[in-house]
């Protein structure tokens, strides 16, 4: 169970966006439930519309799904283009892998796979840079499945940096962020993953399924912790 602050109470709902029918915000939708946000679950992918404004929500965040940010499809297109939404009125923003990258397309930047053909899938680690360390600690491994990053679009200020993929954090404006890894598994999400994305492990720089649970029992409470103080962060004011 989480250790929540009796401070935390209900408030506005957080607006939440997933690409699969069978998708869960995991334990960031837990978190935000905890601080006392209602969750709003959309899922454009089967044709829910997503709102002209988020002046009824506290914020949005956006996950990751199988689907390329420069896929065609238009559901793909819409939800670039509704990033217009969060960055016009500056509302709390959390883009989290796809979504990230999603975010990083709206602002002009590029989603692109890694020139000699490397993914992330298993636990890598991660580097903080001055301004990600001024802002908050960092925990030193993370939880990656993507064989896609992002360029750090103009005006955005890294946070964090990876190997293979440099860009694997950034802040832009005061209200929008994108992260590329993950930290929203729980564990039976992440049996989930490690079954279903089996044949992804023979990707170059991929690691095998049993390394992935392997490192969730050293890496993982680190990250959990990271987590919950990173959406509070985020989502403090909503």
């Amino acid at each position: 169970m989480l250790d929540v602050p009796q401070k935390f109470r209900r408030k506005r709902p957080i607006l939440v966006v997933l690409h699969q029918e069978t998708s869960s915000p995991g334990r960031v939708g837990q978190m935000l439930q905890a601080m006392g946000h209602p969750l709003d679950i959309r899922r454009p992918v089967l044709g829910d519309p997503l709102p002209a404004t988020l002046s009824d929500h506290a914020g949005a965040v956006v996950f990751g799904g199988p689907m390329s940010a420069n896929d065609p499809e238009p559901f793909v297109c819409a939800e670039i283009d509704w990033l217009a939404v969060p960055l016009a009125e500056n509302r709390p923003f959390l883009g989290i892998c796809l979504g990230a990258q999603m975010l990083v397309k709206q602002l002009g930047g590029t989603v692109a796979g890694h020139a000699e053909g490397w993914a992330e899938i298993g636990w890598y680690p991660l580097n903080p840079t001055p301004a990600g360390s001024q802002l908050m600690p960092w925990p030193g491994m993370v939880y990656q499945f993507h064989r896609e990053g992002f360029d750090l679009p103009s005006g955005a200020t890294l946070l964090a940096t990876g190997h293979h993929y440099e860009n694997q954090a950034f802040r832009y404006g005061a209200n929008a962020w994108g992260i590329q890894f993950h930290g929203e598994l729980t564990l039976a999400m992440m049996h989930r993953w490690v079954v279903r994305g089996a044949h992804r492990f023979v990707l170059p720089g991929a690691q095998v399924g049993r390394d992935h649970l392997d490192g969730r029992l050293v890496h993982d409470a680190a990250l959990r912790a990271w987590l919950f103080s990173f959406l509070g962060r985020i989502f403090h004011e909503a």
